[in-house]
């Protein structure tokens, strides 16, 4: 089972994907015409500012419910077992919950949308409510062509996951945010600071993995966009501040800085 990436620009078992230098240079050339242009986004993403200023962000695509409305849950007996498959039957469609991760840097909260992405949301809250993701470790600091942190693999290998895969959602731009008009969206999703979303290895394939944009990154739109940081994003700044582990060498590793997950809560 290969890692789970964002591109390398992140991959994974779950990881945004480890590529070489060479393709990284390639698919950062094939996202700039439309990734280059956005420029950094400064300050902490309040969740309705967020989805009001980066629609495209946290947009709407639920390529996963299937036609009842369900979620295709696809056992993956690879992983770490993380308890029993989530129910299959009717998930929520609408609003937004809460995502509070206790590090012991501090509290990330993150405001995570149900409208635009019901199964992953589903997801988070059935592993959040059989503790999952405590006492794990964020294994992955990238610092240079991307900019994330990545967490949610409880072997802390990068390949790790719940036992069960899921399609992918919000891949193209229908604003959630209710204030929002229906055309303020762009074509794809955009993984601007602040935004959180799945990491995978490859279409169809998310699980527990997750990474968080620290700042703006040119991610091609193939990892699902779930949520907004709405608090914590100092903690996020210091852990890059931090770089990458030296055992690690180069850009794109373990953090310097140990990121323990003492627990994940959703509400």
């Amino acid at each position: 089972m290969r890692p789970y990436d964002p591109p390398d620009v992140i991959t994974g078992a779950e990881r945004p994907r480890r590529v070489g230098r060479t393709a990284t240079v390639a698919v950062l050339a094939s996202v700039a015409g439309f990734v280059l242009g956005l420029g950094l986004v400064g300050g902490v993403y309040g969740v309705r500012a967020a989805l009001r200023r980066a629609p495209a962000a946290v947009s709407a695509r639920s390529s996963a419910p299937t036609a009842g409305g369900d979620c295709a849950w696809r056992a993956s007996p690879g992983d770490r077992p993380g308890g029993p498959l989530p129910p299959v039957g009717s998930v929520a469609h609408t609003g937004t919950r809460t995502m509070t991760i206790h590090t012991g840097l501090g509290p990330i909260v993150v405001t995570m949308s149900v409208a635009a992405t019901p199964c992953t949301v589903a997801s988070f809250s059935h592993l959040a409510a059989r503790h999952f993701f405590d006492h794990s470790r964020c294994h992955r600091l990238t610092t240079k062509g991307i900019f994330v942190l990545q967490c949610g693999d409880p072997t802390g290998t990068g390949s790790g996951g719940p036992g069960y895969r899921f399609p992918d959602e919000n891949l193209t731009a229908l604003p959630v945010d209710p204030s929002a008009s229906p055309d303020a969206g762009g074509p794809v999703a955009t993984y601007r600071r602040g935004v959180v979303a799945t990491a995978n290895a490859g279409p169809g394939t998310n699980g527990s993995q997750f990474f968080l944009v620290y700042r703006d990154s040119p991610i091609p739109a193939r990892y699902t966009p779930f949520g907004v940081v709405d608090q914590g994003m100092d903690v996020l700044d210091r852990i890059a501040a931090a770089g990458v582990s030296r055992d690690a060498g180069g850009f794109d590793g373990p953090p310097a800085t140990p990121v323990d997950v003492v627990s994940l809560a959703v509400g």
